[in-house]
């Protein structure tokens, strides 16, 4: 049979295609990893090595050109389907696929991301997002037509890509022919091939690597004095820096002399002449950066053609960016985010400038704030990074920092899982029938606290039940191709303001638009060029999703609004003393838990509990709003809060209790009072956080005990009162637990409260009933948690007291319970330990006693853990200097035949 691709016509002078014999032994297994730096081609060279390795295994292949010819399509069994972490990436790689096979993009070689399609039933190898494999998953599991599945650039953790790999090894149970192949440009790739390995009859996971191919590198380091951040983000001074440093390295390029580069790429340095007028790559963690750099860089050399690459310019710049220089074209840099960094190539690039940051989402559980942060980016993305400059040839790399702070980067980049939103994965974890991800082969595993919080969300937006298990409505909003909250606001707001609106103001809010004054209808109105290009194609798509026609049936009509820009001019409406608009209906839906209300000029608290400053904005005049981003802040548009509202809408106190209507409640809540030291309850009405009447009264004892137990997990374990006795006893069982481990329980604070209702329960009911701290004695509670029969060896494994051989019983200190690596500790007057030749050992000769050894006035004199060694060296300096300073007391030549005493020699 005929090869459906011509693999030497496309691998030619890619330095993958010296690995295209070990992946094609490794498919045969159905399942193996690909590691190999970016740069090496296996982006464009592994998806059609895998396509023909199915058609030479699949008899229902046909010849590719004799079915086109005859009008026909080949058989889909084998299509190969090859996810990228951005939009970009897909459209590139599909196109620079399409190139080498001299074929038409759409045909051969296609791409799906969202809003945007060009396949079609030809269509052998197709590059899609992993979240458009995620959604195709959910409604297909089998993945029926496609015979692979090739997940790329794994190594950069993104919450899409690593539930993908999930779902992936469990579909691998129902179909093992489907070949499954993760690429990773980095050294984590065993991780993965452990867990497809479990997926395989072999059980083994085989692991393609393909060392890099780099040309040699002149490193270099061009520090910046000051702090590159502070608390509003990266300076300016740092990103002017980075301005300044990008042009002298153009003149470092074409002067290039060598010198101060590694000695490795100093040897190289005639093999840099090439350099000379060559393009440039610079790294920077966020759109704003890019922008500001951009800008000072053509300011500084209008010569130059600047362009900038990140997620927020249109496709055909992110497309231009990418496509390389042309000929006659002027000298390029290319100013881009981490787009650059693995998931696709910029051509002509040789000098490669890195800001060493990045930008990573985290997740605030406890305010319930999402947020991107600029942290230093990991060692392997500056790797990766510098690694651009020697792909085509003897480059040249500049970093904006030291050797030192390279030194403490991090190894790799954090996985999103541990540390973003998990809404959307919880979603189609419930929908796949899989809740939490239980039984998923994940590269990380969903911390439980974020993944509490996200089902709380879904349960609040109707996705799922009380139980955890999907919803119709659930799964409805599964197919939207949207995060969970905002199709949820799309599809229930759409009836009540019509389609359109809806879909416009979800576009904005899912581009993350940004006001001046932080209103949502005024940053619409502010949208200009590929911005507003952006935001009118994405509401249109979002218009066809709902699929209502474009006349907005069922909306109610609004006088003065442009058709088809529903915040061409303001929306809001009096109602009242109160002001709504339709762009608050749809963020209270979105995000029902941030409705929030005026407490004082400029501060709201939400009803999940959020208190957030607002300033220079006509909004404060609100009393209700609906918050679609508030985030940390240090400042004085926090007003003190701590939390900056960065987008809002006005809305009433209606549509506040209908879109968070599941946080409506008529309770008695209870809580600790410090000053009296009792549980004071009130019955409030409230939505949320958000209390509209409280009165006094007395709390059932259920809802005490919780209130006292909230106390104490809020403020810690130091809000009870321990006496001498339970804090021996809590350093005891700690020195236990660390030299014995289980079932020696630990007693640090977070076990302890963790496990609280199983030693404290009792005393937690007195409290409730009214009890005084100091009454509660915690040494029996503690005992509680003794393990049974261990216990009874608890005072012959750490003794409260040491009997030396003067006869005194001497008490052990043990060491904190936070520090129970430390030794435990007896201080005794040297005279009483005459005769003993052996350090006692505790914990089962584990840990040995540190003595202190005291003068007669009880001042230490020696501090050891070995007497032996004691008695035969240092007891003789000891002896001569005090026993001229203690006369009354026995210093003997041997200490060890001398009878042990506490007395003076008169009294002995």
């Amino acid at each position: 049979m005929n090869a459906l691709f011509d693999l030497d016509a496309i691998g030619r002078g890619l330095p993958f295609a010296t690995a295209t014999a070990e992946l094609t032994r490794a498919l045969d297994a159905g399942a193996c990893v690909v590691q190999a730096p970016p740069g090496t081609g296996k982006t464009t060279l592994a998806p059609p090595l895998v396509a023909n390795w199915l058609a030479e295994r699949g008899d229902a292949w046909r010849d590719v050109d004799t079915a086109a010819a005859r009008g026909a399509t080949p058989n889909r069994a084998g299509r190969v389907i090859v996810t990228q972490p951005r939009r970009v990436a897909v459209r590139a790689a599909a196109r620079r696929l399409a190139q080498l096979t001299g074929t038409r993009l759409g045909d051969v070689v296609g791409y799906a991301v969202r809003g945007e399609s060009r396949s079609s039933a030809a269509t052998l190898v197709e590059f899609v997002t992993p979240g458009l494999l995620d959604r195709r998953l959910l409604a297909d599991p089998e993945l029926t037509g496609v015979g692979a599945v090739i997940l790329d650039e794994v190594h950069e953790r993104s919450i899409e890509s690593d539930v993908s790999f999930g779902l992936l090894a469990d579909v691998r149970a129902l179909r093992d022919d489907l070949v499954v192949v993760a690429m990773s440009a980095t050294l984590d790739a065993p991780r993965f091939a452990d867990l497809l390995a479990a997926t395989t009859t072999s059980g083994e996971a085989p692991l393609v690597d393909c060392p890099s191919a780099l040309h040699p590198l002149d490193a270099r380091w061009a520090p910046f004095d000051s702090p590159r951040l502070d608390a509003r983000g990266v300076t300016r001074a740092f990103l002017e820096h980075v301005a300044r440093t990008t042009t002298r390295a153009l003149d470092d390029a074409d002067t290039h002399a060598g010198g101060r580069g590694t000695a490795a790429a100093t040897d190289a340095v005639a093999n840099l002449a090439g350099l000379r007028g060559c393009d440039a790559l610079v790294f920077l963690p966020g759109a704003r950066e890019v922008s500001i750099v951009a800008e000072q860089v053509r300011q500084l050399r209008p010569e130059l053609d600047v362009l900038e690459l990140h997620g927020r310019i249109d496709a055909a710049e992110q497309d231009r960016a990418t496509a390389g220089r042309g000929p006659g074209e002027p000298r390029r840099v290319v100013v881009s985010t981490a787009l650059a960094e693995s998931s696709l190539t910029v051509p002509g690039v040789r000098l490669v400038v890195d800001a060493g940051l990045s930008r990573e989402p985290r997740r605030d559980v406890a305010r319930g704030m999402n947020g991107l942060v600029t942290v230093a980016c990991s060692r392997a993305s500056a790797m990766q990074r510098a690694g651009r400059a020697a792909r085509l040839g003897p480059g040249m790399a500049v970093r904006c920092y030291n050797e030192q702070t390279f030194a403490r980067m991090p190894e790799h980049v954090t996985p999103e899982m541990a540390t973003s939103d998990l809404t959307d994965a919880a979603l189609t974890f419930a929908a796949w029938g899989t809740p939490g991800g239980t039984g998923l082969s994940l590269p990380t595993q969903p911390p439980a606290p974020a993944l509490r919080e996200a089902t709380h969300t879904l349960v609040g937006l109707g996705a799922l039940d009380a139980d955890g298990r999907i919803t119709a409505l659930g799964r409805t909003l599964v197919e939207v191709p949207a995060d969970p909250r905002l199709a949820r606001a799309l599809l229930v707001a759409a009836e009540r303001i019509g389609a359109r609106s809806a879909a416009e103001y979800v576009a904005a809010l899912a581009d993350d638009v940004r006001s001046r004054d932080a209103d949502l209808d005024h940053a619409i109105a502010e949208l200009q060029g590929a911005a507003r290009s952006r935001w009118v194609r994405e509401s249109e798509r979002l218009t066809r999703v709902v699929g209502v026609g474009s006349n907005d049936a069922g909306a109610t009509p609004n006088p003065g609004r442009a058709p088809g820009h529903a915040a061409a001019s303001r929306r809001a409406r009096s109602v009242g003393a109160e002001t709504e608009s339709d762009a608050g209906l749809v963020i209270a839906l979105a995000h029902p838990e941030r409705v929030a209300r005026r407490v004082a000029e400029g501060v709201y608290v939400t009803a999940s509990g959020t208190r957030a400053g607002l300033d220079d904005s006509p909004l404060t005049e609100c009393e209700w709003l609906a918050v679609a981003d508030v985030a940390r802040f240090d400042g004085r548009a926090a007003r003190g809060t701590g939390a900056v509202i960065r987008l809002a809408a006005p809305i009433t106190r209606p549509i506040a209790e209908d879109a968070a209507a599941h946080l409506l409640v008529d309770e008695v809540r209870a809580t600790w009072d410090a000053t009296s030291g009792k549980v004071v309850g009130r019955r409030v009405k409230a939505l949320g956080a958000i209390e509209f009447s409280a009165t006094p009264t007395s709390p059932t004892p259920e809802v005490a005990r919780q209130a006292v137990a909230n106390a104490i997990a809020a403020q810690g374990l130091s809000l009870l009162t321990w006496s001498d006795a339970a804090a021996a006893l809590r350093r005891r069982l700690a020195f236990l637990h660390h030299h014995l481990a289980d079932p020696w329980p630990a007693m640090d604070d977070d076990t302890l409260l963790a496990r609280l209702d199983e030693w404290l329960a009792p005393e937690l009911d007195r409290l409730a009933r009214g009890a005084k701290l100091a009454s509660i004695d915690l040494t029996d509670p503690l005992r509680r948690l003794l393990p049974w029969p261990e216990s009874t060896r608890l005072d012959e494994l750490a003794p409260e007291r040491l009997r030396v051989p003067s006869g005194s019983s001497v008490r052990i200190t043990y060491p904190p319970f936070d520090e129970p690596g430390g030794p435990p500790i007896v201080a005794v007057k040297l005279q009483e330990c005459f005769g003993l030749t052996q350090t006692p050992r505790l914990a089962d000769g584990r840990a040995p006693v540190l003595f202190h050894l005291l003068s007669p006035a009880q001042r230490p004199v020696a501090v050891t853990d070995d007497l032996a060694s004691f008695w035969a060296g240092p007891y003789a300096g000891v002896r001569a200097d005090m026993r001229g300073r203690y006369p009354k007391h026995p210093w003997p030549e041997d200490p060890l035949t001398h009878v042990a005493t506490a007395k003076t020699k008169n009294r002995l």
